[in-house]
């Protein structure tokens, strides 16, 4: 058992891949790749999460391997993102959050250098959709999106990556770069065993509706977003 900011977790259950299929993928702006999606059995939360191996992953993930262990560039291993769901920004293109154009961005540079991004089932730092929304209009009254949680009776944060470590680790990936502005991603998962070598910002997504929420996300939980470069 390994204890986390979260919960206490099993960190020795081990999930295995279930099916593996290729998907072509265009974005809006066109911008075009191919992704190996895989799908996995005995993920530990039931849920029907996706990795997607992108670019080159099947040399990034062997480099990574042979550096695994041994004091080795932080380059030699794949670049993966841990992306939570969300439907609004995702999908509709909501400016109310970061989410969808870091999803772009993940796309794009993962493709580059070859890695994997990690499409998780936890919509609105996990409360849901329904809860999310019902947080969006407790914003709209002026609290933060985290107050807004709580004020819902909910956690600040919910998320587990207990799963993604998992997923991991049944590709292969103990080793990896994480692209990510989140501190807690990279501490959960190594406290579940896999090697962060390294840490990658995303760019910073401004909008004329996201600096509280951005605000927040820097003042509150220590992401890595510099609003005076955006």
């Amino acid at each position: 058992m390994v204890e986390t900011s979260h919960t206490t977790i099993d960190a020795s259950p081990a999930a295995s891949v279930r099916t593996r299929v290729r998907i072509p993928l265009r974005f809006p702006d066109d911008y075009a790749t191919t992704a190996d999606v895989f799908t996995f059995t005995d993920l530990v939360d039931g849920k029907e999460h996706l990795l997607l191996g992108l670019g080159d992953w099947e040399a990034a993930l062997a480099t990574g391997v042979a550096a695994a262990g041994a004091e080795s560039a932080e380059a030699d291993a794949p670049l993966v993102r841990l992306h939570s769901e969300c439907l609004t920004g995702d999908v509709f293109g909501s400016e109310r959050c970061d989410c969808g154009p870091q999803l772009r961005e993940a796309v794009e540079r993962i493709a580059e250098q070859g890695g994997f991004l990690l499409y998780l089932r936890q919509e609105g730092r996990g409360i849901g959709l329904y809860a999310k929304l019902d947080a969006y209009a407790l914003q709209d009254s002026g609290l933060d999106t985290y107050e807004a949680n709580v004020a819902l009776g909910r956690g600040e944060d919910e998320r587990d990556y207990t799963s993604a470590a998992q997923m991991l680790r049944a590709v292969g990936a103990e080793r990896i770069r994480l692209l990510s502005n989140n501190p807690d991603k990279a501490e959960q998962l190594s406290a579940l065993g896999i090697e962060v070598a390294g840490r990658v910002p995303t760019s910073v997504h401004l909008s004329g509706f996201n600096r509280k929420y951005l605000e927040s996300k820097r003042d509150h939980t220590a992401h890595t977003i510099d609003l005076t470069a955006a």
